[in-house]
């Protein structure tokens, strides 16, 4: 039965919407967007080299955030904006299964870099005089490697997962880019397994972290209550943390939705706009949530950027 049935060598991406006016608009809003993201995060990572003063682990770890942010968007944002412009996108198979992964790569290792950045901001905070013991230079590589390898340790299941379905016939993927989800939903073979995996294993690259990040902030709000007297020396710590807590609740948020069981047909178009937000919308966010809130960072840049003029 199977000899009849010809192979899916490629894909085609339906994209956002069919609308042309709607694509114009959409195209220059997310062009200005990818733009924002690549400036904005590349001047993070400039700056966190350049400047001797941000070599702590705080900035260690946001600029490896940045880094993230910057090939992040890359993976989905080109290909979406190609695809307002001329429409329907075809892509290889092998291409689709090179996206899924960098997609999953990035994003998991992203949510457990946050993870680190709150056990950061918790020795920081709560046991300041041991903070440079703690988070040594060692600390720091270990963890943003963890994070890193974690990541493409997870992203390599789902790729070798997805790799083993077969596709047949049908190749339209509803969607700007090749997510797990929308592929599953294609595949011509049993994909209960690819399923539970996703289910189980993505939900804990989402949970596991997501639970030490609220640990941390649960740790260090009851430091401050029970150690802290006077409100000023309150509202520092608080200040410090205001951006991680934005940028946690930017990815973690829509991901949540996104990725939680259960997966029904019907959440088909929520997953694609929820998608958008973590690929598009957030990796442009999040160098200005830093950028504003934080005087080093603000003064760091001036300081660059007057050397470069």
């Amino acid at each position: 039965a199977m000899l009849n049935q010809t192979k899916v060598s490629e894909f085609i991406l339906l994209g956002l919407t069919d609308a042309r006016g709607l694509q114009h608009f959409l195209f220059f809003s997310f062009l200005l967007l990818y733009l924002i993201s690549l400036l904005g995060n590349g001047a993070i990572v400039s700056v966190v080299m350049a400047e001797p003063r941000l070599h702590t682990p705080m900035y260690f770890f946001l600029g490896n955030l940045s880094c993230l942010d910057i090939c992040y968007s890359t993976v989905t944002v080109p290909k979406m904006l190609t695809g307002f412009l001329f429409g329907h996108q075809p892509i290889s198979f092998d291409g689709c299964l090179a996206q899924l992964h960098f997609f999953h790569f990035l994003g998991s290792t992203e949510a457990v870099l946050l993870a680190a950045m709150a056990y950061d901001r918790y020795v920081a905070i709560c046991n300041p005089l041991r903070y440079a013991v703690i988070m040594s230079q060692q600390t720091c590589l270990l963890l943003a490697g963890a994070s890193w390898s974690t990541g493409f340790v997870h992203a390599t299941m789902h790729l070798v997962m997805t790799s083993q379905l077969s596709f047949c016939g049908h190749n339209h993927i509803h969607h700007f880019f090749c997510d797990i989800k929308p592929l599953l939903n294609l595949a011509c073979s049993s994909t209960s397994l690819n399923r539970t995996l996703l289910n189980v294993v993505t939900t804990s690259i989402v949970l596991g972290p997501f639970t030490l990040i609220v640990l941390s902030y649960l740790y260090i709000i009851s430091f401050i209550f029970h150690k802290v007297r006077s409100p000023e020396g309150r509202w520092k710590p608080f200040s410090t943390c205001a951006s991680h807590v934005t940028v946690v609740a930017l990815l973690f948020i829509p991901v949540f939705f996104n990725y939680t069981p259960p997966s029904s047909g019907s959440s088909l178009k929520r997953d694609v706009q929820l998608s958008l937000v973590y690929s598009a919308v957030t990796p442009a966010l999040n160098p200005l949530i830093y950028a504003l809130r934080n005087q080093e960072v603000r003064s760091a840049l001036k300081k660059m950027l007057r050397r470069k003029l």
